[in-house]
């Protein structure tokens, strides 16, 4: 295969240039929203443990949605337009509500690093990443998006055990924002709703009719 007969195959590639708009606007607002934002809250999180071991799972959602993109890049054109579209307009969404209305929470615990590895960590993705730019959580959000992806291509339809994987990986990411005190409850039921509407247009050929036939030129 030489490059021409590359590019033509994988032209599908140009909608991951949407990192080059989320990555800086997203830095922008991490270095920018430091204070004066409001407090993400509801009763809930106050009956809520700190557990440092779902850093596991938490840190898995970078390989659940890096991997999920790369199949459906690789093996499903159809899935992997609509599995972005609907990642990326929700992203978006995500850093315009952060940035008229800056939010963040203020209840993670102090964390000591030599109780054990999985401590250790969480303290490091406490430097690394602040507690602002939370509302709706972005970790639940794409991890939806992903699970409704698995369950919805045709390729993995049979493919049972795989989609009870999704499902539960799904749920403990869920889950980890909370336990992890990244995030309020209330982020992750932004998150349920703003992927509920998102789904309503993205996986609705009704709404948007040439979706298929754009879908199926590019896989030709």
């Amino acid at each position: 295969m030489n490059i021409k007969q590359f590019l033509t195959k994988y032209r599908h590639a140009w909608i991951l240039s949407y990192a080059f708009i989320y990555l800086p606007w997203f830095v922008y607002l991490e270095k920018t929203v430091t204070s004066n934002y409001h407090i993400m809250h509801i009763a809930i999180d106050d009956y809520i443990p700190f557990n440092e071991y779902f850093i596991i799972p938490y840190l898995m959602w970078f390989g659940y949605v890096a991997v999920s993109v790369a199949y459906f890049f690789f093996h499903d054109v159809k899935e992997y337009y609509r599995l972005c579209t609907m990642l990326f307009t929700g992203m978006t969404i995500s850093l315009v509500i952060c940035t008229v209305f800056p939010n963040g929470t203020d209840f993670r615990p102090v964390v000591d690093s030599n109780k054990n590895i999985c401590a250790a960590i969480v303290n490091l993705l406490y430097s690394a990443d602040t507690c602002t730019n939370v509302f709706p959580s972005i970790h639940v959000y794409n991890s939806i998006c992903v699970h409704i992806a698995v369950c919805r291509s045709e390729r993995l339809k049979n493919r049972t055990q795989l989609k009870t994987a999704s499902l539960i990986l799904m749920i403990l990411i869920c889950l980890a924002t909370v336990f992890l005190k990244q995030h309020s409850a209330f982020d992750g039921l932004g998150s349920l709703a703003m992927a509920y509407i998102m789904y309503q247009f993205v996986y609705s050929d009704s709404l948007v009719p040439n979706r298929k036939k754009v879908s199926e030129k590019a896989i030709s």
